[in-house]
C-alpha cells in the first residue's frame, strides 16, 4: 500500500511539474496586446515594437534604427516611435507616394496637397525630394503605453481615407502617383 500511495505521489507530482513547464513556455509565446514605450530612447522603443509586431504575426522589417518597415493589406507603411520624456508619445506613421515627373513642381500637385491638408483631418500630406514625393503622415498618440489594437485601427482608418482621396482623384492619377514599396518582397526560388 505504501509503494502504491509513493508510485501516485510521484506520478501526480510529475504531473504537475510537466503541466507547470508547459504553460510557462506557452506564456513566453503570446503575443502582447500593448507595448509600453515610455521613458525609451526612440531607438529602444523602435526595437520594442518591432518585437510586439513580429510576435503579433505582421510582416515587419527594421528599416533604420528607429523606423520599421511594416506589411499591412496591400500597403506599406513605415512606423517611427517619437517618445517624449516630458509628455505625450506618438507613433509616427508614413506612406510614400511616387510622383509622375510631368507632374513634380507643378502648379496642379501644390494645389492638390494643399486642399488635401485643408480638408482632411487623418494625415497631414507633405511635398518632399522637390515634389518628386509624397509622404502622408499621422500619428498615434498615446502616454508611455499604446494597444496594438489601437496601432491597427489607425493604420485601416488611414488606409480608408486614402482609397477615399484615390476616388475623388480625376481617372488616370493612379498613373501619375505610385506608392513607394518600403520593403523588399521576397522571392521564392
Amino acid at each position: 500500500m505504501k509503494k502504491l500511495i509513493i508510485a501516485g505521489l510521484v506520478t501526480m507530482l510529475s504531473a504537475c511539474a510537466a503541466t507547470d513547464k508547459s504553460d510557462t513556455t506557452a506564456s513566453a509565446t503570446i503575443a502582447p496586446e500593448r507595448v509600453t514605450l515610455g521613458g525609451m530612447t526612440n531607438e529602444d522603443a523602435a526595437k520594442t515594437l518591432f518585437d510586439a509586431l513580429i510576435k503579433k504575426n505582421y510582416l515587419a522589417t527594421m528599416a533604420s534604427p528607429s523606423r520599421i518597415a511594416l506589411q499591412f493589406d496591400d500597403n506599406q507603411f513605415v512606423l517611427q516611435p517619437s517618445i517624449n520624456p516630458d509628455g505625450i508619445d506618438r507613433i509616427m506613421m508614413n506612406r510614400f507616394y511616387a510622383v509622375h515627373p510631368k507632374l513634380v513642381g507643378s502648379q496642379d500637385l501644390l494645389i492638390l496637397i494643399g486642399t488635401l491638408n485643408h480638408k482632411l483631418n487623418f494625415a497631414k500630406f507633405t511635398l518632399r525630394e522637390n515634389g518628386a514625393i509624397i509622404q502622408v503622415q499621422g500619428a498615434a498618440t498615446f502616454v508611455n503605453t499604446i494597444e496594438l489594437e489601437e496601432i491597427r485601427r489607425f493604420m485601416l482608418w488611414t488606409d480608408e481615407g486614402l482609397r477615399q482621396v484615390g476616388h475623388s482623384l480625376p481617372k488616370g492619377s493612379e498613373q501619375l502617383i505610385k506608392p513607394i514599396p518600403v520593403m523588399q518582397q521576397s522571392r521564392s526560388l
